[in-house]
């Protein structure tokens, strides 16, 4: 969020009469740090102020105080060149993990039409964006709320289908709703990417118990190596909290364990804070700091050691690779499975997608050159 402010300050001021708007979670606890840290911002408000506007934008004042009667409208990046976008396709949340404000501040879950999604895709696609992704809060949840319950495998395979579009992700997932429906539907549809992003937050059963998670490690595991199984090759990245409240040494060790185990491509780790709103906040923060922070980089130090040796064993393959992004003839993107590549090339790849041979490794990225002709 604070990179896409920040890229909209030259723009802000090339069309002074724009406005920006922020909304979200993050503005609903630390508003006036925002206001002070993008002053280009002209208005942040909480997702369910309406007032707020309202009174921004007069021509809503006339409507319904529910967002829910406003259509859904995709807001074009400002790049012409955006060959990749983001599809809200469910809002909100019905889970009620003890750390999580999300639910308070975006309700329930509710589907967006099933033939409104496949029409949008459409319209990018017609537009020249060639990788989309899905996304929800809990993405995999979709459908259950339509006429029909379509579910996300549905869905995937209809937009899937789509001519022109060469990339197809989603994301954030639930565990308890990764069903073998969703994954069949990956390993069947040639434009879905074989990535897989699937949060299990703790490697202890007990903490996933009073993180009000719902599933167990040993579900979690079973639905990577069903993905694995129909997927050789898949790349899988999930999600850990270190320190939550109670979190034991002996606790955090099977989180390490499980990790080790699971041989994540890449693992986002945070450190807990409690969210005020949430039934967590009510409990002790009883991990000290440095606890916490001893913790999390006790994951990045397996992560490293985990990455290094896979990346590694990829150099001398060659990977599929959009081209995102170009700086002083160097320019980059992702594979198919979600990991970055460099590649030294003085041509205008951008939009491109090529065939890149691997040189070098890092445990965060790859290097390469390309082999053969950008399409």
């Amino acid at each position: 969020v604070a990179g896409k402010l920040n890229s909209l300050i030259r723009e802000k001021r090339a069309r002074p009469d724009m406005s920006l708007v922020l909304t979200g979670c993050m503005v609903t606890n630390q508003q006036e740090k925002l206001k002070e840290r993008f002053p280009h911002v002209d208005l942040f408000f909480d997702p369910s102020d309406f007032d707020s506007l309202k009174h921004f934008v007069p021509e809503l004042a006339e409507m319904e105080d529910d967002l829910e009667t406003l259509p859904h409208y995709y807001l074009e990046d400002v790049a012409d060149t955006a060959v990749s976008a983001f599809v809200p396709i469910i809002y909100g949340c019905n889970f009620l993990c003890s750390y999580c404000i999300v639910p308070y501040r975006r309700g329930k879950e509710t589907s967006r039409p099933f033939d409104e999604i496949v029409s949008e895709v459409r319209g990018l696609v017609e537009r020249g964006v060639r990788d989309v992704t899905l996304l929800g809060q809990t993405v995999n949840a979709y459908g259950h709320d339509l006429p029909g319950k379509p579910d996300l495998a549905d869905l995937l395979r209809a937009v899937g289908a789509i001519e022109g579009l060469d990339r197809l992700r989603f994301l954030t997932s639930h565990p308890k709703y990764m069903s073998d429906r969703i994954l069949e539907a990956m390993a069947e549809v040639p434009s879905i990417c074989e990535h897989l992003n699937l949060p299990v937050q703790a490697g202890d059963n007990e903490v996933l118990r009073r993180m009000r998670r719902t599933y167990t490690t040993d579900l979690w595991l079973d639905r990577l190596a069903r993905a694995r199984e129909l997927m050789p090759g898949i790349t899988v990245a999930t999600d850990i909290i270190v320190g939550f409240p109670g979190e034991t040494d002996e606790q955090f060790q099977h989180t390490l364990d499980v990790l080790e185990e699971a041989d994540c491509d890449k693992v986002h780790v945070a450190m807990y804070s409690p969210r005020p709103g949430t039934l967590s906040a009510r409990w002790e923060d009883d991990v000290p700091a440095d606890v916490k922070h001893a913790r999390h980089q006790a994951v990045e130090d397996l992560q490293v050691h985990l990455c290094t040796a896979r990346n590694a064993a990829r150099v001398g393959q060659t990977m599929e690779v959009l081209i995102d992004w170009k700086k002083k003839g160097r320019g980059g993107g992702r594979s198919r499975g979600n990991t970055l590549v460099h590649v030294a090339d003085d041509r205008d790849l951008l939009g491109s997608i090529v065939d890149v041979r691997i040189t070098e490794s890092s445990p965060w990225y790859l290097i390469g050159e390309v082999a053969g002709s950008p399409r």
